[in-house]
């Protein structure tokens, strides 16, 4: 398929909501002192925001998807963006821990079908042999979030109120719709095969080993990610303004990373891809630890893992598409649901030692520890993939 201008519109629309996505998820993370201060909680309290959110993900992307599979997709990508406006604006209002741990909950619930829904999508608009810079084009969405959404949403929550970030969350939400609904091709049903038949798709043990990948390797990000706030004012003794630039700093290397992982994908094959770059996420974790009391050395590696970080989105994005035949949208959601486990994973494991005294900066070796563990993972579905492949041909030759 040839990429016309209408097609880079739905591409934009799909960039547009993946930025308001991204802002939810991440804002959080940088206001989350602020958060605890205004509910009288403490920041491990505070944290437990971040998991409600991916919680949310992790049972919405299935459900969603599975059940939203006899509506057009193009339809289907309004409804959740319409879902993610309301109860992001709800967030806003929220008055105390309980209200706002439902307010993320259900927040949390459309991002992964957005996402795994679109992901697909994307490829479709792409032309042949672009699917990645496709995925990548509605991941850019969610990196640019991080250098201008939640930044702005960062100082709106340190200098007036925390409340503000999520009612611009709220806003972005408006916009995505509107370029939804003007600017998506209409599309056939969302599921190909039908939800029963979509099912079938986890009885193959490779997407599962693919999930496992990427809960416990991209877990390693958020460990170090859901603390960058502390770490920051705590350890490297930064003030809390600089909070917000260094989550830019942060922001720019994940829109590099993105590009970069989605050019590695097109180069390498997707999982090879995904041991580079988690290998470069173990090795800039450690030295993270080892020189986080250093201001200057801290932002430097925080743009260096906001790269690397992000450079394993899009090929296992496609790795688990590809892996998922006859049901990719379903397969597509799930690896969001595995990137939100990731995150809430990470913020819980890393806030263990954190809660036990070994303070801020145990969370980039839980992290290292994490992205270590996805590594192994990634060299097994390798071999699994190369056995069952010279399995198939063995067949094929004593058939013939």
């Amino acid at each position: 398929m040839s990429m016309d201008k209408s097609n880079k519109k739905a591409l934009l629309a799909l960039g547009v909501g993946g930025f308001g996505i991204g802002m939810t998820e991440f804002v959080i993370m940088g206001i989350l002192p602020d958060v605890a201060n205004s509910l009288q909680i403490s920041i491990p309290q505070a944290g437990h925001f971040i998991s409600a959110y991916a919680l949310g993900v992790v049972i919405g992307a299935p459900t969603l998807t599975a059940l939203s599979g006899k509506w057009p997709a193009h339809k289907v990508l309004l409804y959740l963006m319409i879902w993610f406006t309301v109860f992001n604006t709800l967030s806003a209002f929220s008055t105390n821990y309980v209200t706002l741990m439902i307010a993320r909950f259900l927040s949390g619930l459309p991002h992964g079908a957005f996402f795994g829904i679109g992901a697909v999508v994307a490829g479709k608009l792409a032309k042949e042999g672009k699917a990645a810079q496709a995925i990548a084009t509605m991941f850019a969405g969610l990196t640019i979030a991080n250098v201008i959404g939640v930044p702005i949403g960062t100082y709106l929550g340190h200098h007036y109120n925390w409340n503000l970030s999520f009612l611009m969350v709220g806003i972005v939400g408006v916009i995505a719709l509107l370029s939804i609904y003007f600017w998506m091709p209409k599309m056939e049903k969302s599921s190909s095969d039908g939800f029963f038949k979509d099912l079938k798709v986890f009885k193959r043990v490779e997407i599962w080993l693919l999930i496992l990948l990427t809960t416990i390797g991209t877990g390693g990000f958020f460990a170090w990610y859901s603390y960058i706030a502390p770490l920051l004012t705590n350890v490297s003794g930064h003030s809390e303004s600089m909070v917000s630039y260094a989550m830019i700093l942060a922001g720019v290397g994940m829109v590099f990373g993105n590009f970069i992982g989605a050019k590695m994908a097109e180069i390498f094959s997707p999982l090879k891809a995904v041991i580079i770059s988690l290998s470069l996420m173990v090795m800039v974790l450690l030295i993270n630890f080892l020189v986080a009391a250093n201001p200057v050395a801290i932002l430097i590696l925080t743009f260096i893992i906001g790269i690397v970080s992000f450079m394993v989105g899009t090929p296992i994005q496609l790795a688990i598409i590809r892996a998922s035949k006859g049901s990719e949208m379903l397969g597509s959601s799930m690896n969001q649901s595995a990137f939100n486990m990731g995150n809430a994973s990470g913020a819980y494991f890393a806030g263990l030692p954190i809660a036990m005294g070994f303070g801020f900066t145990s969370a980039s070796l839980v992290g290292a520890l994490m992205a270590g563990t996805g590594i192994t993972i990634a060299v097994l579905i390798l071999v699994f993939s190369k056995n069952r492949a010279v399995n198939t041909k063995r067949k094929m030759a004593f058939n013939s």
